[in-house]
């Protein structure tokens, strides 16, 4: 057995075998091992469907890329990996359900998924047994069918043997130690006894520049030798396989077409064809997860009980939509483990804190992403970054405030929402609150609905003083939400006079010591501010495209106050701590980073009366002077005092009004909210949500990170050019001068149905071809019509381009826009007083 390779895969299941596939294909020399047998995990049981439907782009990708994949394994490895293109039927029993493919629908278009729309008579038409009573039509993916899970993972796995990998099983990784260039995994042969699977005694070293671990359900024992969090934790599902139905082998004996994997998403369950009966899998309400610590070593290739009584209510759906199925009776039952995370995304990429070590956890549908994540992430390994933004899949999402508790409620509310509807303003209720600002109760009691962003609860909009627990769950929609008004009426209040906007939870780290200028010039790719001064600049991957981006606040010569997204702390963190490793271990001088994000609290209030507010509540010896543009020119921080509260103050606001943003204390908080709001309120100033946010700041083409920015893009193809100062050198400025523009990121108005507005997911058209996506998406208050923005093809990107956005199955005039439409001159902003 090898003992010193390129690479080490740890964890034999489908995901292992397809990222080893890869990784030996792309020529690393590959060792996996595996501590039972190939597929002994969550494989074996799986019921092997491969849905492409996927609200996430980068998902959606991998999806795709495993279906394309597994269709020609076959003639590459001589296996038959048991793909059946049967298609996919994901039927609706309400408008609602309709409108959520629809949505779908337009991500799938930007990607090139096949897919078609049914009416309820054209399902009957094709498949006579599917009682179609309630049915509002539904979605049909034909490239779409099931797989044998087995048999794809040994597929894949002779694929990687082919290409020169070696696979070991029965060998245990039993702890990991990082030199400094190589990992030293201590394993040990492990050997059946009586039906158990036990340690032998037989240990050894592998020696690996990288390792990657797919560990499935025993995520947790991996966490712990690694000393991380890892919130990938097993759930109960279960799945029934019936008897022969006679009426399924008359219809297959007249020379029928195999069914479509059927699924009846408002019935909460799939089914398909096996073997003349039918496989049922239920996603129910209740089930339980398990192994929130170590699965135990007694515990193998082995099933949970199964509990009927759990799923009753799905079976008896079943029966109603396939009336043959009631007088057949049941063949065998599966109650298996299966990863889930709190999202319901895996985790792929990079371990938080530790080098060279890879993630590949928590796949609650591993067989559907298992050659999608080893082709992305071999890219990522290999070449440095993926072609398609990963970030929403980073294990580094979740920080070091996550327990198991939080990952055992969300991992099941995670697995009782596969088939609820997936409105794109969810918000999900499980172990919430959990982080929240000491003002959360004050902006409660304002009517205050509230997203979850990073553990954070963070307001969303503010909806009635006197709204009922559940008015955020009924405002929910794939059109114009029951939120809608309230978020344009604080847009509104904004523009007209001024709003208040809770943003303590962004992303804040202090970085000083005597290398921290040298350090931040070569990481990002704008000039530093001056003492006193801000810039915004973006750090690069070393592909060229955005990893992050920050407001820099320059306090004093070597120490800075760096602003980045509420959503990405840890990433933040991890990058930073590791570029500052890199720099001193180059010869720079020492760089002392810090997570600050828990010691400051920050309200951004922005408007045209923003200055009048402030003007108030300022203590100052010339108080009508000190908020003036001489003393405070825009772009600039200072340290202000508000009442008995001391501020770093910063003159910049998201929205593209007039405005600070507000960094105080944490703990005097409430003190100044209330301030605030006395001073505030008599000037028709609102209480703002990020919703409203959102919109305001396409208006102003400001670029955000996860939408606009990401990992597939430069600065330059989002067209940031005037934050890249190409007269220095900076990490990834070679890669990004290379890449070229692909694509170049643009606002577009927008004149689409009057009762929705796009929600970034969107294809572009000119003269009916494709020729770019939304990335973001919301309604226009300055404009009156909705607004979005994205990327497109070079040539389109001229003010007046005019082009069609895809909604609803429709098609809408969408015209390209200047940058900033609303005030390109900045001249709100720079206003004095």
């Amino acid at each position: 057995m090898k003992t010193h390779v390129k690479v080490l895969v740890v964890g034999g299941g489908a995901v292992g075998c397809g990222i080893a596939y890869h990784l030996a294909k792309a020529g690393w020399e590959t060792l996996l091992v595996e501590r039972d047998e190939l597929t002994a995990g969550s494989t074996w049981h799986a019921a092997g469907l491969l849905p492409l439907f996927n609200m996430g782009y980068a998902t959606s990708h991998i999806h795709d890329y495993s279906v394309r994949l597994y269709a020609g394994l076959e003639a590459e490895t001589g296996l038959n990996a048991g793909f059946t293109r049967c298609g996919n039927l994901r039927m609706a029993q309400t408008d609602a359900r309709m409108d959520e493919y629809m949505l779908y629908s337009a991500t799938a278009e930007t990607i090139g998924i096949e897919h078609e729309f049914l009416t309820p008579q054209q399902i009957k038409d094709r498949w006579p047994l599917v009682n179609i009573d309630g049915l509002k039509g539904a979605l049909f993916h034909p490239t779409d069918g099931y797989i044998n899970p087995a048999d794809v993972t040994q597929a894949m796995a002779k694929g990687a043997r082919m290409a020169g990998c070696s696979i070991e099983r029965k060998v245990q990784v039993n702890g990991y130690a990082w030199t400094g260039s190589e990992w030293i995994v201590t394993c040990e042969k492990m050997t059946e006894r009586g039906g158990n699977l036990i340690p032998s005694g037989e240990t050894f070293e592998i020696r690996a520049e990288h390792v990657v671990t797919a560990t499935g359900n025993h995520a947790q024992r991996t966490a712990r030798l690694l000393g991380i969090k890892i919130p990938a934790i097993p759930v109960e599902h279960q799945f029934i396989v019936t008897e022969p139905d006679p009426a399924l082998l008359k219809w297959r004996a007249e020379g029928n077409p195999e069914h479509p994997v059927l699924r009846d998403a408002d019935a909460k369950w799939y089914v398909r064809e096996e073997r003349g009966g039918w496989i049922l899998g239920p996603y129910e309400e209740g089930a339980p997860a398990r192994f929130p610590y170590e699965v135990p070593d007694s515990f193998r290739a082995d099933l949970f009980p199964l509990d009927l009584e759990r799923i009753e209510e799905e079976y008896m759906s079943m029966i109603h939509r396939l009336p043959t199925t009631e007088e057949v009776g049941l063949k065998d039952d599966f109650n298996g483990p299966i990863c889930y995370t709190p999202d319901g995304n895996p985790l792929v990429g990079p371990a938080p804190g530790l080098r060279n070590m890879w993630l590949a956890e928590g796949f609650s549908f591993g067989i559907t992403a298992a050659g999608g994540v080893g082709h992305y992430l071999t890219q990522m390994m290999t070449q440095g970054e993926a072609e398609i933004d990963m970030a929403s899949l980073d294990p580094r999402r979740y920080g070091s405030w996550m327990t198991t508790e939080y990952a055992v409620k969300k991992n099941e509310e995670s697995y009782a929402h596969v088939f609820v509807l997936h409105h794109p303003d969810e918000e999900r209720e499980a172990a919430r609150p959990l982080r929240t600002s000491p003002a959360y109760d004050r902006q409660k009691a304002r009517g205050a609905q509230f997203g979850h962003v990073n553990g954070w609860d963070r307001p969303n909009y503010y909806g009635p003083v006197d709204a009922p627990a559940d008015f955020d769950h009924n405002a929910r929609s794939f059109r114009r939400g029951g939120w809608w008004q309230y978020a344009k009426a604080e847009a509104d209040a904004i523009r007209n006079a001024a709003g208040l906007i809770d943003a303590t939870a962004f992303a804040k780290h202090m970085v000083t010591g005597p290398g921290a200028t040298a350090f931040l010039d070569w990481l990002t790719t704008n000039k530093l501010p001056k003492v006193g001064r801000i810039n915004l600049t973006y750090a690069l991957t070393e592909t060229g495209t955005t990893r992050t981006e920050y407001t820099i606040v320059r306090l004093e010569e070597d120490r800075y106050y760096l602003v980045s997204a509420g959503a990405w702390e840890d990433y933040d963190a991890d990058n930073l701590i590791k570029s500052a490793e890199d720099f001193m271990a180059a010869g720079g001088a020492y760089v002392a980073i810090q997570n600050v994000t828990t010691q400051w609290g920050v309200f951004a209030l922005a408007g045209p009366k923003s200055r009048e507010i402030l003007a108030g509540l300022i203590r100052d010896a010339q108080p009508e002077t000190a908020l003036s543009n001489k003393r405070f020119p825009w772009l600039s921080a200072r340290r202000i005092e508000l009442g008995m509260v001391p501020v770093n103050a910063i003159r910049v606001a998201y929205t593209g009004e007039l405005g600070w943003e507000l960094h105080h204390p944490i703990e005097m908080q409430n003190h100044l909210f209330d301030r605030l709001m006395e001073a505030g309120e008599p000037l028709g100033m609102k209480l703002v949500g990020g919703r409203a946010q959102n919109w305001l700041r396409q208006e102003k083409s400001y670029r955000a990170f996860g939408t606009e920015l990401g990992r597939d893009a430069t600065p330059l193809e989002a067209g940031l050019d005037r934050f890249v100062d190409l007269s220095k050198d900076f990490r990834g400025k070679a890669a990004m001068e290379a890449t070229g523009i692909r694509s170049k990121c643009v606002t577009l108005l927008i004149d689409g149905p009057a009762d929705a507005d796009p929600w970034g997911r969107e294809a572009l058209f000119l003269d009916g071809e494709k020729v770019g996506r939304l990335t973001s998406g919301g309604y226009s208050v300055a404009f009156g019509k909705q607004i979005g923005m994205g990327y497109v093809r070079p040539d389109l990107t001229e003010p007046g381009t005019r082009l069609e956005l895809r909604m609803f199955r429709e098609l809408w005039d969408a015209e390209v826009t200047e940058d900033s439409p609303y005030d390109p001159q900045n001249a709100r902003i720079r206003v004095d007083g």
